[in-house]
C-alpha cells in the first residue's frame, strides 16, 4: 500500500499543513499552534486544572509542563494551588493571556468560515461523520484487540 493510499497519512499531512498555517498566522503575535491550543483549553473564567488540559490536547503532562513554564515565562498564565485540593494546581490567563487567545480562536474562525466557503456542507458533514467514526473505532478497546493481532 502506497502511503497516499492510507488515511494516516491524509490526516497527518492536512495535520502538518493546518499547524503550520496557523504558526504563519500566530507568529505576528507570539502564538504557536501548540500554545494557542493550551490557551484555547484554559477556562477564561475560574481557570482550569494543568491536569485536565493536557488530555484535552493528547500531550503527556511532561510535554504540557514545559509549555505551561514558557507561557508563564512569557506573561500569558499564572498558576495557583486549588484552594479545596491543595495538591492540585489551577491555570488562569492573564490580561496578555486573554488577549492571545480571542487572537487565536479569531484566526480558527476566519479559517473556518473560509473552508465553508470553499467545501460544500454535505462534503463537510461526510468529513465529520467518518472522523467520528475512526475516533470511535480506534478507542474501542475490541478494535485495539483486532489489530493488535
Amino acid at each position: 500500500m502506497k502511503p497516499e493510499e492510507t488515511v494516516d497519512y491524509h490526516v497527518r499531512y492536512v495535520w502538518h499543513a493546518m499547524a503550520r498555517m496557523y504558526n504563519q498566522l500566530g507568529a505576528p503575535h507570539d502564538i504557536s499552534t501548540a500554545m494557542g491550543f493550551v490557551l484555547l483549553n484554559i477556562r477564561t473564567e475560574g481557570g482550569s486544572q494543568a491536569t485536565k488540559i493536557a488530555p484535552l490536547m493528547g500531550l503527556e503532562s511532561r510535554s504540557l509542563t514545559r509549555m505551561l513554564k514558557s507561557m508563564e515565562d512569557k506573561g500569558l498564565i499564572y498558576r495557583k494551588r486549588d484552594q479545596v485540593d491543595r495538591r492540585s494546581v489551577i491555570i488562569y490567563l492573564t490580561e496578555e493571556g486573554l488577549k492571545k487567545k480571542r487572537i487565536t480562536q479569531e484566526k480558527i474562525r476566519r479559517f473556518n468560515e473560509e473552508i465553508r466557503k470553499e467545501i460544500p456542507l454535505k462534503d463537510l458533514e461526510n468529513f465529520f461523520e467518518v472522523m467520528t467514526k475512526m475516533n470511535q473505532f480506534i478507542t474501542d478497546n475490541k478494535s485495539l484487540e483486532r489489530l493488535a493481532s
